[in-house]
């Protein structure tokens, strides 16, 4: 799972967007259990705190300035996130707007269409590390094989793959890519010019 203050695309990191992306992380098929954060504000406040509680989900965090305490969500973020929309900054309505749109399809196509391994076993022999992978699977069959996912949603899950086309899905993936490229190079133009006036005056 990605970072939950990039799950829905907002203009900032503020606490009640945090607890909207969580709510539409709630569209899990299987229960969401229990929430580990960063150390961040948005996340370490009351307001979180008490929604936790309210929905008996368990709400631990990482320490300070290690990473690596949630290395499957950092990962996530550079090859689903990072490789498809990039470092810039998105602010604008209009940006968010097509972010949120570019995630949602970007939801399918890995969940459905990109396989991963995981890691079984890890060794140390002397000072090399021998590590084990399963089989290259996609979160979809993975799901369709865990025993915590009812039958109920599985077959859900199986109607939506069925109806998914991945050259339509990718067409509207790339789409959303344009668009957001293209209006961060307007904003750059724009506050180029306006530096360059501000310098001038």
């Amino acid at each position: 799972m990605e970072r939950l203050d990039r799950a829905c695309g907002n203009q900032n990191k503020a606490s009640k967007w945090v607890r909207e992306a969580i709510e539409k992380v709630q569209r899990l098929p299987f229960e969401l259990r229990g929430i580990d954060s960063d150390t961040g504000a948005e996340f370490i406040n009351h307001p979180l705190r008490d929604w936790c509680e309210k929905h008996q989900i368990k709400f631990t965090r990482g320490r300070s300035s290690r990473s690596n305490d949630n290395c499957y969500v950092e990962q996530k973020n550079y090859s689903i996130v990072r490789q498809n929309v990039g470092y810039f900054r998105y602010d604008t309505e209009e940006e968010v707007y097509y972010l949120n749109r570019l995630y949602a399809y970007l939801r399918l196509y890995a969940n459905f269409f990109q396989p991963v391994m995981k890691m079984t076993e890890k060794k140390r022999i002397g000072s090399k590390v021998q590590k084990k992978h399963d089989d290259i699977k996609t979160p979809y069959q993975r799901l369709l094989e865990s025993s915590y996912v009812s039958e109920a949603q599985k077959k859900y899950l199986t109607r939506l793959y069925k109806a998914l086309d991945l050259l339509h899905l990718k067409q509207k993936i790339t789409a959303c890519q344009r668009k957001l490229f293209s209006l961060q190079k307007k904003k750059n133009v724009k506050n180029k010019n306006l530096e360059e006036t501000v310098w001038n005056f």
